[in-house]
């Protein structure tokens, strides 16, 4: 994840206003808001696209013997990216081994599905394949929450409650994310003058 310099610069007096809390006006408290939009919404993209990811690992590997180099070129991504293999992942491994890389990969699995029992049975956390939804944040210390509160309206009668509505997108679909290729339109031939 990048920050803009505007980002950097607001993260930097959110910071300062974290260690020597003091009043904030409203642009600045504005401004810490939008940039925790933001970074909230790079978090959510991140998470719909590794499980976009998995899902494709999934396909490759269902769809095996046929989809063997896309699999295994999937699998490492996937293993590169902190994914925690599956018995699944080891099985087709274990019926693909007569090739050196997925042989290679059999070796690197095991590895890392031993060491995830293990500390499992050790009652370790074991990594996330997912990050955790981040809360939201809703004050700074020494910001709105330090002016005096104005009376609230009095409440409407209550109508009947709707569930809220879903704030996250639906998952990309892979020819969003990876959108075909065009070929290149070759130029007009030039005629020649006679």
């Amino acid at each position: 994840m990048a920050f803009s310099a505007d980002e950097l610069r607001v993260l930097r007096r959110a910071l300062a206003i974290a260690l020597h809390p003091a009043p904030l006006p409203d642009e600045d408290v504005q401004d810490c808001l939008r940039l925790a939009g933001a970074v909230d919404e790079a978090v959510g993209e991140a998470g719909r696209l590794r499980a976009f990811l998995l899902a494709d690992l999934a396909r490759y590997r269902n769809a095996l013997p046929g989809s063997l180099s896309g699999y295994l070129e999937r699998l490492q991504d996937a293993l590169a990216a902190g994914y925690d293999p599956r018995p699944e992942d080891l099985a087709a491994l274990r019926a693909l081994r007569g090739g050196p890389v997925a042989a290679a990969l059999l070796d690197r699995c095991q590895v890392l599905a031993e060491r995830s029992v293990r500390a499992r049975l050790a009652g370790r956390a074991v990594p996330a394949t997912a990050p955790a939804p981040r809360s939201r944040l809703l004050a700074l210390p020494g910001g709105r929450a330090a002016e005096p509160e104005k009376p609230k309206a009095p409440a409407a009668p209550a109508a009947p409650a709707r569930p809220p509505a879903p704030s996250e997108r639906p998952a990309p679909k892979p020819s969003e994310v990876f959108p075909p290729r065009r070929r290149p339109v070759p130029p007009p031939q030039q005629r020649a003058a006679g």
